[in-house]
């Protein structure tokens, strides 16, 4: 599965990654390999990048996007930074 978090400057990550962990506005949400289509806001929190089952990055976020579909998931972000 592919991610990348774009800001309005800059595209902040990209890369074929195990998961996501995402800040939804009524809590937090995990995304995976194969999972069916999807628009939902964010909310200020962290993004974990799962790389695979042993390793992940987090990005600290302002609010914004998340779209799911053909297993890629593109987070756009009004702010983010690597946490």
């Amino acid at each position: 599965m592919n991610v990348e978090i774009l800001t309005p400057e800059k595209k902040l990550y990209s890369g074929d990654v195990y998961g996501v962990q995402l800040p939804g506005i009524t809590g937090l949400f995990e995304i995976l390999e194969k999972h069916a289509p999807l628009v939902s806001a964010l909310g200020k929190g962290n993004v974990k990048i799962l790389k695979d089952k042993n390793s992940f990055e987090n990005y600290s976020i302002e609010s914004g996007f998340v779209e799911v579909l053909n297993n890629k998931v593109t987070v756009l972000v009004e702010g983010a930074k690597e946490a």
